[in-house]
């Protein structure tokens, strides 16, 4: 539940700080206090629409705060988890609103965004005014209150686990359908494609080993020449070797004749001797290195440009054709055992909806049987509520053909509001306090299945009094034995029964300017009388009043 609200600087309040009880808390004062500010005020911390004009004048931003107390099991918590949200302890929420329109969002001291702010307080509060149609408007919100009364949340778990099944096994036949259709149509292509890449037998990483080896073999041959030519030079016809080593005999015979004079250049020309003869074995050594076979060259060039040639042809890499000949291999085998598995995912999606069938029909008569209990629960609140002459239906419309996760019905609540006219959907047909009451018997029906844990009621008693006020507050007060209830109430009947009273007012800003703001007190139980006597008598209390205050006091105490 709610169990305090902070406001700084918004409209007409400077600082205030509320604490609220279980049970019935009425807002009361006089129009123009400032209630609708507490109400847009605690919208705006649930991730309602903000607004630059909400800033109190002066001020170049405001804030609003409230906390809540929920059980470790709840949706909003559950929410909260989902989304990274740290929810240990109470659920703080948090909003800043400034001046030039923008606001920040938190919860538990964790920035959020305002779509996930107004999702999980749609869980913990409920606001409902005589113009509010939130919970009236919307079919699907229908269903939910609905199967909330019967208690069918089990059921519909389970076809829309249902729905699902068959939604997948309905995708997987069609999805398999035209993957045998296309390749039946591309039959002798793909056949004819799987013989080719099968003798082609492309292998991974073959491309990038036959561009190495081609890569190789066009460097040697390039080379080989050159190496050709220098052993031609060193071990030919015109080699220097044997002039030099003739050169070399003669100098050495001379030697004797001049000693001193020859030997080391004798010395010089045999080491130069030594390393031609060592540079004749290195380059025949080279020459062998280099020879290679130019069929072998031509092999790999062909293997080479027919893997190519194959990747051109189907459009993919050459590392991708082992991948394309085994689903072509794949797609060949699919066509050939295709309409077998065909069938016998047909099979699987007709069971799967035959079973969905099934389920969705018997919550679909859950669902007419919970309907007829929830309009008679509705219909006995209603003539307290001086709509003894109104009817209140609910239109359960069963379509197999328009099958969903929440089964095959729509739900539609139908009024008529007086004898004789025709009965219509509860939002086109009743006015604005008859819509109110309606809602309000509905929530009594409901009692504490399909609400949030708070429930806010915006002046749901424009324009009715005595009995009918105090049939409003009664259910009201029953309401509040189940969930939290806060009511702006201008009928004393109605503030009467609270639990709670919290009295709006305006005055002087606490800072000595000029400005006004709002002040909202707890009433004690005498001046709690005067203010009931005053809802009572208007500006100027009397005796009678009082007493009447009094009375309505005792009676509800």
């Amino acid at each position: 539940m709610l169990i305090q609200l902070s406001i700084r600087d918004i409209v007409l309040i400077e600082r205030l700080d509320l604490g609220f009880e279980a049970g019935l808390s009425v807002l009361t004062g006089e129009t123009g206090a400032g209630k609708s500010i507490l109400l847009d005020s605690l919208s705006l911390a649930l991730g309602g629409r903000g607004d630059g004009g909400l800033v109190r004048h002066g001020e170049d931003k405001g804030q609003v705060t409230a906390v809540f107390d929920v059980p470790g099991q709840h949706a909003a918590r559950k929410l909260l988890k989902e989304n990274g949200i740290d929810d240990d302890g109470d659920l703080i929420f948090r909003r800043i609103q400034s001046a030039d329109g923008r606001t920040r969002a938190s919860i538990n001291d964790q920035p959020v965004s305002v779509q996930l702010m107004r999702q999980v307080g749609q869980v913990l509060v409920e606001i409902h005014g005589q113009h509010d149609d939130r919970a009236l408007i919307d079919t699907n919100a229908h269903r939910m209150l609905l199967d909330a009364f019967a208690g069918l949340s089990e059921e519909v778990l389970q076809v829309g686990a249902l729905c699902r099944a068959w939604r997948d096994a309905e995708r997987a036949f069609k999805a398999h359908r035209a993957k045998v259709e296309a390749a039946a149509r591309e039959a002798d292509y793909i056949r004819a494609s799987v013989e080719e890449l099968e003798a082609l037998s492309p292998r991974d990483g073959e491309e990038d080993e036959l561009a190495e080896q081609r890569s190789k073999m066009q460097k040697s041959e390039r080379i080989a020449g050159d190496i050709s030519e220098a052993s031609e030079f060193l071990n030919g016809n015109a080699s220097p070797v044997p002039m030099i080593a003739s050169m070399v005999r003669r100098l050495e015979r001379k030697s004797h004749e001049a000693p001193g004079l020859l030997e080391e250049t004798v010395e010089l020309l045999d080491q130069a001797l030594n390393h031609l003869s060592n540079a004749q074995m290195e380059v025949e050594a080279a020459l062998r290195r280099t020879e290679f076979d130019p069929r072998e060259l031509e092999r790999v060039e062909e293997r080479l440009f027919a893997l190519r040639a194959a990747g051109r042809k189907y459009s993919v890499a050459v590392v991708d054709l082992p991948a394309l000949a085994e689903k072509m291999v794949t797609d060949l085998a699919d066509l050939d055992a295709g309409e077998e598995k065909l069938g016998q995912l047909e099979k699987i999606a007709a069971a799967a909806k035959t079973e969905f069938d099934h389920a969705a029909a018997a919550l679909s008569e859950k669902r007419k049987a919970g309907a007829e209990s929830l309009a008679a629960a509705v219909m006995a609140e209603l003539p307290a509520l001086k709509l003894e002459r109104a009817r209140f239906m609910i239109e359960v419309t069963a379509d197999p053909e328009a099958a969903a996760v929440e089964g095959i019905d729509t739900v539609e609540f139908h009024v008529q509001t007086n004898p004789g006219t025709r009965p219509g959907p509860i939002m086109k047909v009743a006015s604005g306090g008859e819509l109110s009451r309606f809602l309000l018997a509905l929530k009594v029906a409901l009692a504490d299945r399909g609400s949030a844990p708070t429930l806010v009621f915006d002046e749901i008693d424009t324009g009715v009094g005595g009995a009918v006020a105090d049939a409003i507050g009664q259910r009201l007060k029953r309401l509040s034995s189940t969930v939290q209830v806060l009511s702006v109430t201008h009928a004393p009947q109605v503030a009467a029964r609270a639990a709670t009273h919290l009295l709006i007012s305006k005055g002087p800003a606490a800072d000595g300017s000029e400005k006004i703001a709002t002040r909202v007190a707890t009433m004690e139980p005498a001046h709690r009388a005067e203010e009931i006597a005053r809802m009572l008598s208007g500006a100027s209390v009397t005796d009678e009043a009082r007493a009447a205050a009094a009375a309505l006091l005792s009676g509800n105490g």
